[in-house]
């Protein structure tokens, strides 16, 4: 199954999953959250959501338009990092959209409140396999509602870049150094790193392993023409050939695909990293509960789920959104089955506070060039 989720075409004028903080900071601006307004649509007091730039958009959440005639309150956030240090700062929403992985210390700490899937009426065509992801049930309690889905590997310049093999390990290539290009994001990195080498768990490497990534990682920044934040950047970079190689997420496949850049999306041997996010829903959030429930509704249908898939290239948990969609667009996308993609990917798991805490601190040091 080769190019998992590459083509999707990002929406005209959206940043894109992750853009917004990473374009900020490169102006000074990092981790500001702001409230913001789905376009055509007021403000719902009732209802305060913490999402991902580009998930706002009042085409992902049609159904509670209709209900309510407008959209809730929409405050962004650029990781989940940050989503995190805001909540716990005492920024009060009713419902937050994490990546999965990032659930457990919310739940752990207390600050959620179980998701009554009887009250949704589109879960009963969420995928199983989605919605029994490690952490996402526990005790009897579903924690989240998953809704997309996907995957991020390795891109390349097919004109400038010949890989001697399908592996994470052409970011380590000798001959394209000062021409390939790691993100800042610690799991986009260190994740790939610790696959490479052979490691059968990179979510739970020891100290030695720690070690072994981080001198991994040194060697790589000798090659590294530079740490991207803005995927525009990267972008941009390999369409004038400074970068012949990267770690990736698919939209940016997709924006040099459109430009009639020749790159290909690499399916490495040791596996994609894929990811999975969702909604969580707020012990203490100050709006109403049944609009909470009818905006994750609304994203669990399967019309948002046919947006996704025809614009931006992302999977979607409920299963009947793949058949409004054309078999060459899934073609496209690279979905032969829908039963069997998560069988493809390395996805982001949970992580222990004081493991996950190591491998930022060793990463950070890798790019300070310690």
């Amino acid at each position: 199954m080769q190019k998992l989720f590459a083509e999707g075409v990002p929406m005209p004028g959206v940043i894109g999953r992750r853009g917004l903080l990473r374009w900020m900071g490169a102006g000074g601006l990092a981790l500001v959250s702001l409230p913001i307004l789905s376009r055509g649509a007021l403000a719902d007091d009732d209802l305060l959501v913490f999402d991902w730039s580009g998930y706002e958009i009042p085409e992902l959440h049609q159904a509670y338009i209709k209900k309510y005639g407008k959209s809730p309150t929409i405050t962004i956030f650029g990781d989940d990092e940050e989503a995190y240090v805001k909540i716990k700062s005492g920024f009060k929403t009713d419902l937050v959209h994490p990546t999965s992985y990032a659930i457990g210390r919310y739940r752990d700490q207390g600050l959620l409140k179980p998701i009554d899937t009887t009250r949704l009426s589109n879960w009963p065509d969420v995928m199983p396999k989605l919605a029994s992801r490690p952490g996402m049930n526990t005790d009897g309690h579903q924690w989240i509602a998953p809704c997309g889905w996907g995957y991020n590997s390795v891109l390349y310049r097919t004109d400038l870049c010949q890989p001697k093999e399908q592996s994470w390990l052409l970011l380590w290539d000798e001959r394209y150094k000062g021409k390939i290009a790691l993100a800042v994001e610690m799991d986009g990195s260190v994740i790939p790193a610790a696959m490479s080498l052979g490691i059968k768990d990179p979510f739970n490497l020891s100290d030695a392993e720690i070690a072994q990534v981080k001198d991994h990682l040194r060697k790589q920044r000798e090659l590294n023409r530079f740490y991207w934040t803005d995927p525009a950047e990267l972008e941009q970079a390999m369409a004038a050939g400074e970068v012949v190689a990267a770690y990736a997420w698919g939209a940016s496949f997709s924006a040099l695909k459109k430009q009639g850049v020749p790159v290909a999306y690499m399916k490495p041997k040791e596996g994609v990293i894929g990811w999975i996010d969702g909604f969580i829903m707020m012990k203490d959030g100050p709006g109403k509960e049944q609009n909470a429930y009818d905006y994750v509704d609304a994203w669990l249908s399967p019309e948002t789920g046919k947006y996704m898939l025809e614009q931006y290239g992302y999977a979607h948990s409920n299963r009947k959104a793949f058949d409004l969609v054309s078999p060459d667009r899934l073609k496209e996308i690279g979905i032969e089955s829908k039963d069997d993609i998560l069988s493809q990917g390395v996805f982001l798991q949970e992580q222990k506070a004081e493991t996950r805490e190591k491998y930022v601190k060793m990463y950070e040091d890798v790019k300070a060039g310690q």
